[in-house]
């Protein structure tokens, strides 16, 4: 494919990244490319209602058609935005539905790491209120609860008010004070900036 065929599909894919905010997964999939019929098996490392970034042993060309299935997510159609030394990114092809129901999945899937299913199952019987602990940038660890969270986010309810712009871990996510509020502090997911070197807070939910 030509440099100026392949332009326009990495324009767009920048306005899609801009658009939708991706969210580390690391999970199973498989990939397949209709024009010649390859499949091969890959992983999804991110993964947003506008794209995903895979790595696989087939790294197609920028522009080529593919469908990607995704463990959990289910298939996506799209075509190769941009390529790596590790892989390559897909800009999905979708409807505004598909979108919004992969934006649900999402959540579902950043409240599944955000629950400690074995504090859920001792508490089934109580309400629903979800109390949780984030590791700031000096390691301090902080009790706090869940008052919501969505895929570019979550707000706790907390004492503790560090700086906009601190970077946190919280559930395994990397994030950074975006705001405070009159409960606490908005964090932002900050997607695959995730730091290696700190334990991921232990995250419990007591239902009151």
């Amino acid at each position: 494919m030509a440099m100026k065929d392949a332009e326009p599909v990495a324009a767009k894919a920048g306005a899609e990244r801009r658009r939708f905010r991706r969210v580390r997964i690391d999970l199973p999939g498989r990939l397949f490319i209709p024009s010649d019929a390859r499949e091969a098996r890959c992983t999804v490392t991110d993964l947003s209602p506008g794209g995903a970034a895979v790595a696989s042993e087939i790294i197609p060309d920028a522009g080529t058609p593919v469908v990607l299935y995704v463990d959990g997510f289910g298939r996506f159609e799209g075509t190769v935005a941009r390529r790596d030394g590790y892989g390559f990114g897909i800009a999905f092809v979708c409807t505004p539905s598909k979108r919004e129901r992969t934006a649900e999945q999402l959540i579902l899937f950043l409240n599944k790491a955000l629950v400690d299913d074995s504090v859920l199952r001792r508490h089934e019987r109580s309400s629903q209120k979800g109390f949780a602990k984030f590791t700031r940038a000096d390691g301090a660890i902080v009790q706090c609860e869940v008052m919501d969270i969505s895929v570019g986010g979550v707000s706790l309810k907390t004492d503790v008010r560090p700086p906009i712009g601190e970077f946190v871990l919280i559930a395994q996510i990397a994030g950074k004070v975006a705001r405070h509020h009159a409960d606490g502090i908005g964090i932002q997911f900050v997607g695959q900036d995730k730091p290696a070197s700190e334990a991921a807070p232990q995250i419990n939910i007591v239902r009151a």
